[in-house]
């Protein structure tokens, strides 16, 4: 009887474990995340992904703005999102709408803005307040996204240097594929969305009396069906093994809160 009860203990067991192993396995997070983090991202799901059998489904989205698919604009029409990753200043945005799980919000990394232009364009002169001034005027064209950056330079930093007019008539909000292309002549934009970008070269950052500071955070949304699959993700990308990617993409890790 007590040898009957035991193999009956140990065949629970074995089934327990086979299907928690099995709800892990079919647990899939849906992540919605900005330009700026998507290069690290890119590196860190597939390393998430082994070590926890759990699968991602990402696509991206502008942390601010007025677009259709900015962040905030894909929660509201009822695209299924469990976790964001996005600028902080987007994600408090979220947070005062009450897309956000209390407490779940955590700083992931930082970034300076940056400019690049065309591979084997001439490089210009940005290391001085001035010098980026006159580079910015006699350029043809100037491109950036119309998210948290883009809001810094249009609302504050060109009317501070006294350019936006003249500005305001060659800018366009494409970012940095366009310069690839050769649609644009100078990309202004998060470093981290510059460094690796294919078909541009990077000339540096701002100089550091106009520079911005882009900090990415990441959280949980609210009503989402992948509580503990979110939360894991959450902790992985404040982790030590998530240091090495997030400095590869130009990004420095910042303390999590």
């Amino acid at each position: 009887m007590n040898a009957q009860w035991h193999a009956q203990l140990k065949l629970a067991v074995v089934a327990f474990m086979a299907l928690a192993a099995s709800t892990v396995s079919e647990a899939q997070v849906h992540v919605v995340t900005s330009g700026g983090f998507s290069a690290a991202f890119h590196e860190l799901q597939p390393e998430f992904e082994k070590e926890t059998g759990i699968k991602i489904t990402t696509t991206t989205g502008a942390s601010q703005g007025t677009g259709p698919n900015t962040i905030g604009a894909q929660l509201r029409r009822g695209e299924r999102v469990d976790v964001v990753i996005m600028s902080r200043e987007g994600l408090d945005d979220l947070i005062a709408e009450h897309w956000i799980v209390a407490d779940t919000d955590v700083n992931l990394a930082q970034t300076p803005l940056g400019l690049s232009v065309r591979v084997g364009a001439f490089k210009p002169d940005i290391s001085s307040v001035e010098a980026f001034k006159q580079t910015l005027l006699k350029a043809k064209s100037v491109t950036f996204p119309g998210s948290t950056t883009g809001i810094y330079m249009e609302s504050k930093l060109f009317p501070q240097l006294g350019i936006a007019r003249e500005l305001a008539a060659k800018t366009t909000h494409t970012g940095v594929a366009a310069v690839a292309k050769g649609a644009a002549e100078i990309a202004i934009q998060p470093v981290s969305e510059l460094l690796h970008a294919s078909g541009a070269d990077f000339v540096g950052t701002l100089p550091s009396q106009i520079q911005y500071i882009s900090v990415f955070s990441a959280a949980m949304i609210s009503g989402s069906n992948e509580t503990a699959a979110a939360k894991r993700l959450l902790a992985f990308l404040t982790s030590d093994e998530a240091k090495a990617a997030i400095k590869n993409s130009g990004m420095d890790p910042v303390k999590p809160k």
